[in-house]
């Protein structure tokens, strides 16, 4: 036990005293070390003490860059990534420049929070990706970066979807469906379409239902025209049969009768809607 606290004793000594030392060659030999030895802490104190003794100097972006890999390996994203971009600011053309923007964005990237928190952190890491798929077209982590995005954008849709989504918890009605196309309307490519289309739709036959009498009529209206909306988009989806006994529920509210062929001609008239639409845009 004495024995082995005094080795301790006496590395923890060594350590220090070589990171105090101004022995230039001593302390990058054992910087690296350290980080040979995946002593990923010690390495990126070493490297940071380094730093001041090589400013200048040939040996200044190696230096500077390992001090920011060693952070990283440590998993001190923030840290690591103030290193990666002061570095790429400092050497825009070392042979390093390359991977150490891509590390910046890979520290930004591990900094984003849930979909539930502010997201703002995940604007800056895909504005920084997308900076770097300008800059480096061919890199070797264009797929890796491709990823990030596809994570990010998806983050950013259940954020917008579940948000919109709390005013059909909250029960109103109206302010939901409001939201909710809003939410398509900023990205129509949304991975949650079907869903958004489903609760919009819901939401107006909540909101008809829970109207005054007066007012339903139109308000059923508007069901049937985000029903026909939904089932034109998803007509397998599961919620199909749910949508289809609202409108008929609706149908029979505003006085009109539903055959067994309705639902099918309401699909048909849909696909018409859209086929014309679409040779109108051409």
């Amino acid at each position: 036990m004495l024995l082995a606290a005094l080795a301790a004793l006496s590395c923890k000594s060594q350590y220090d005293a070589l990171l105090a030392s101004g022995d230039v060659d001593a302390k990058y030999a054992a910087a690296f070390e350290y980080f040979t030895q995946g002593k990923y802490q010690k390495s990126a104190a070493m490297f940071e003490s380094l730093s001041m003794l090589t400013t200048g100097t040939e040996r200044d972006d190696t230096v500077q860059y390992y001090r920011g890999l060693s952070n990283y390996r440590y998993k001190d994203y923030e840290t690591a990534e103030g290193n990666f971009s002061s570095f790429v600011e400092t050497f825009p053309r070392s042979p390093f420049a390359s991977e150490a923007r891509f590390l910046r964005l890979d520290c930004l990237y591990r900094a984003t929070y849930r979909y539930e928190l502010d997201q703002t952190p995940t604007y800056a890491a895909i504005a920084a990706i997308n900076e770097y798929l300008r800059d480096f077209p061919g890199s070797d982590h264009v797929e890796d970066c491709k990823g990030m995005l596809k994570d990010l954008g998806d983050r950013l849709d259940t954020k917008a979807y579940e948000s919109a989504k709390l005013y059909f918890k909250m029960e109103d009605y109206m302010a939901a469906r409001v939201a909710l196309r809003n939410v398509l309307k900023d990205d129509a490519e949304n991975i949650y379409r079907e869903d958004i289309l489903y609760y919009i739709a819901k939401s107006s036959y909540k909101y008809a239902q829970l109207s005054v009498p007066a007012k339903q009529r139109e308000r059923y209206l508007t069901f049937i025209d985000d029903y026909l909306n939904f089932v034109g988009e998803a007509p397998e989806s599961g919620y199909r049969r749910e949508m289809d006994a609202l409108y008929a529920r609706a149908q029979r509210a505003i006085g009109r009768h539903v055959d067994g062929d309705e639902l099918l001609k309401a699909k048909e008239r849909d696909f018409e809607r859209e086929r014309k639409a679409a040779a109108k845009g051409k």
